[in-house]
């Protein structure tokens, strides 16, 4: 069996899935095993829940009179067949990567573009070697254009995925420090996530550039077949503005104010409306996306609890992007406090990283610093910290935070959500 014989199977299934708590009818269910688990095991028990065909790399439990077929990886006909149904379409394919923003700039390009094109794009985090490949067995016919999310934490990663997604658009959200110790640190940072221009050149594709971001300038300075925005001399300007908490950008007299906090996030926010822009949508089109847009990911989301504003940021967490949450959270008027989780793949770098923003944090005016994380811990000698959220919430079931706004930040590790209902 091989991707091109059984793509016109590919071509008659609803989706295709890894979970096989999720398969109905009429699905393929790519069976993968961990280390205690072999999945092939309940390949039948998907045929009985409607599956239309059952990938499986234990010979044994090969059944073609029930097309449960086998192959020798899961990963690579996976990855293979994605490639095969990619090079069978043929749209505008966006592809996007960088260390912070990656989600929220996807989740805001296919906002904007959806006013005009039906567009598939990258659900939840589906964003390496296994969630690309699922991305692009999305794509149906009826589609007019997707954009694929690409993560990475070492070198050669986006390299890989580009060769899945084939991208004609690529754009870098920003630089950070995020994934350090995979990466190299911060060089070898600007090093792989440039892999997806080093792709686009090859390939005299699109590079969407933000030309306030001087890495990003300099990096595509000599390329020709870009969309720019960030400079009054970009191909796209904005004049960035805020009400309250929430970002806002004006483009030729209209004023889009969204549901977002942050300054970080007014370049996701122009990223989306430059290719929008470019793609032909209406600018009032563009309004009402970007303004309708409603973060509920647990990235730069508020939340309204009583009296009490929280923010709440635990989706991922760097050095760079807690920099900028708690710059961000400064500037909020009434009493605040911050809950700051561990900032996860620093390496070597992880004590003085978290060193800096603790002492941000004790130079800015919050009312009640408290942390999460072992590495916090070791570090913090002058405020409430904890190793575990659990131990958090325990603390907070009998000490409740009586401030005005709380900022919750951390790695996806420390899972500071759960104390959501404990502020």
């Amino acid at each position: 069996m091989n991707p091109e014989q059984f793509y016109p199977i590919y071509l008659n299934a609803e989706k295709v899935t890894i979970d096989s708590r999720k398969v109905s009818e009429n699905d393929i269910f790519f069976a993968f095993s961990g280390e205690n688990f072999d999945a092939a095991t309940v390949a039948e028990k998907a045929v009985e829940n409607g599956a239309l065909a059952v990938i499986v790399e234990n010979k044994e439990f090969e059944n073609k009179d029930k097309n449960i077929f086998y192959v020798h990886s899961t990963l690579d006909f996976l990855q293979n067949l994605a490639v095969y149904h990619r090079n069978q379409i043929h749209i505008p394919i966006i592809g996007l990567t960088g260390s912070n923003g990656k989600t929220t700039s996807k989740e805001l390009i296919h906002a904007v573009l959806s006013q005009k094109y039906h567009v598939q794009y990258t659900q939840g985090n589906l964003n390496n070697h296994i969630g690309v490949p699922l991305t692009l067995l999305s794509i149906k016919p009826e589609h007019e254009m997707a954009v694929v999310e690409m993560g990475a934490n070492h070198q050669k990663e986006i390299e890989f995925l580009c060769s899945l997604a084939k991208p004609n658009i690529g754009y870098i959200t920003n630089f950070g420090k995020a994934h350090l110790e995979g990466f190299g640190g911060f060089e070898g940072v600007i090093k792989g996530k440039s892999e997806l221009y080093d792709y686009i050149r090859d390939h005299n594709q699109i590079i969407l550039v933000n030309e306030k971001d001087p890495v990003q300038a300099e990096k595509t300075e000599s390329y020709s077949s870009k969309i720019t925005f960030g400079n009054k001399e970009s191909d796209y300007y904005f004049d960035f503005f805020s009400e309250e908490h929430f970002v806002g950008l004006e483009y030729q007299s209209t004023k889009i104010i969204t549901q977002l906090t942050g300054d970080y996030n007014f370049t996701n926010l122009c990223a989306a409306a430059s290719l929008g822009l470019h793609f032909g949508i209406d600018v009032s089109k563009i309004k009402s996306a970007l303004e309708n847009y409603t973060p509920t990911n647990m990235r730069s989301q508020i939340v309204k609890k009583g009296n009490k504003t929280l923010v709440l940021d635990t989706y991922n967490a760097n050095p760079s992007s807690m920099t900028a949450s708690l710059l961000n959270f400064n500037t909020f008027e009434g009493s605040k406090t911050i809950i700051i989780g561990d900032m996860l793949e620093l390496g070597d770098q992880s004590e003085t990283e978290h060193l800096n923003i603790l002492n941000l944090a004790k130079k800015l005016s919050f009312d009640h610093i408290i942390t999460v994380g072992h590495q916090f811990r070791k570090i913090n000698d002058f405020s409430d910290s904890f190793l575990t959220t659990g131990d958090l919430i325990s603390y907070l079931e009998t000490t409740p935070i009586e401030s005005d706004n709380i900022l919750l930040k951390g790695s996806r590790g420390i899972a500071l959500e759960k104390s959501i209902d404990f502020v």
